[in-house]
């Protein structure tokens, strides 16, 4: 473990010339175990993060001495995981919680930097079709190309556009609209929208329509809840089933849509900054937002290196405002004509 050390107020230490770093804490000193409490993620992860990012965290000043990139991507792991500036983590780093905060923004807004980079649609043929048959194999729902559904982020009161953060619960939020594969990647995530937006109205409003309306995404659909209107390239559960073929077609649409739930409640459990356990994220609406999507890129990374996303329990939670699916059905005649095909053709 590391000596520990006084506690330096270092908000005007962040950046340096690149010749002196606070290196108060070494990923060497400490055990696996203890990274995985504390920040919740293994060294070898911690260090591809220190690589990813380091460019983007030593910006060079005319200040004599910087917080080290290391020491930056551990204070942001930590309140991201954690959801608080813990005294005793900043004092195992020597660093205060000031100083802290400023690490998480800088860390932040290095990982919305890359988002595009790692939340993504796959571009080439073989990708889309492997896609396919990942979900074909969840439960026989053929041409999915992904799952999407919102989800409300807690956020405090901001100063102003008060009422258009209060979702039908009477809480601040941010609505955030999700896609993710069969493995619960993330592959669109647009988190900056206001609590009190309908799911129906943020896909409206969201790029994510506006890309499969412009046919970007071809030969398949996504597959949304009641929650949202049933369009050509989005399919939705039927209403009040009567068939057996209806009924199938349900039970496998609801199998297949149970990825992005487990999705969010996996996403919560590792980011607690998220759940709502140590209260609301304290930041205005564009920096909650920055935070969440900071998240969502680390979700995807720690896919890619292999880090199991089922195997956090679930924890605390936003309590999400239930939907309105009132009159959400038979809104698009061609959307209508292709779900009846999907019916006839694999359920019947």
């Amino acid at each position: 473990m590391a000596v520990p050390v006084a506690v330096l107020d270092c908000d005007l230490l962040l950046y340096g010339r690149g010749q002196r770093t606070l290196d108060r804490f070494r990923l060497e000193d400490v055990t696996d175990e203890y990274l995985v409490a504390t920040y919740g993620f293994p060294r070898r992860f911690i260090r591809y993060l220190v690589e990813l990012l380091g460019a983007s965290l030593t910006r060079p000043t005319q200040r004599s001495r910087a917080i080290s990139p290391e020491t930056q991507v551990l204070a942001a792991l930590g309140f991201y995981t954690s959801g608080s500036f813990q005294t005793r983590m900043g004092d195992a780093m020597g660093i205060s919680q000031a100083s802290m905060s400023r690490c998480v923004a800088n860390v932040t807004e290095a990982l919305v930097e890359r988002a595009s980079r790692f939340i993504r649609f796959p571009q080439d043929e073989a990708a889309v079709q492997g896609l396919k048959e990942d979900f074909y194999g969840l439960a026989g729902m053929p041409g999915v190309l992904g799952v999407v559904d919102c989800t409300h982020v807690a956020i405090k009161a901001p100063n102003a556009e008060d009422l258009a953060y209060v979702n039908r619960k009477g809480l601040h939020s941010l609505n955030c609209l999700m896609v993710c594969d069969a493995r619960g990647a993330l592959l669109s995530a647009e988190t900056h929208w206001p609590g009190s937006l309908p799911d129906c109205a943020v896909l409206q409003q969201a790029a994510l329509a506006s890309q499969f309306e412009n046919a970007l995404h071809k030969d398949g659909w996504l597959l949304g809840d009641s929650s949202f209107f049933l369009r050509t390239w989005l399919m939705t559960p039927l209403h009040i089933p009567e068939t057996p073929a209806e009924y199938r077609y349900n039970m496998a649409h609801s199998a297949t849509h149970n990825v992005i739930e487990r999705t969010f409640r996996t996403i919560r459990s590792r980011f607690r900054c998220l759940d709502g356990s140590k209260g609301t994220l304290q930041y205005s609406p564009e920096k909650s937002s920055h935070i969440i999507l900071a998240c969502c890129v680390l979700h995807n990374i720690s896919l890619e290196h292999g880090l199991d996303v089922w195997s956090s329990p679930a924890m605390g939670h936003v309590e999400q405002p239930e939907e309105e699916y009132e009159q959400m059905e038979s809104m698009d005649s061609e959307a209508c004509r292709i779900r009846q095909e999907l019916l006839l053709t694999h359920f019947s």
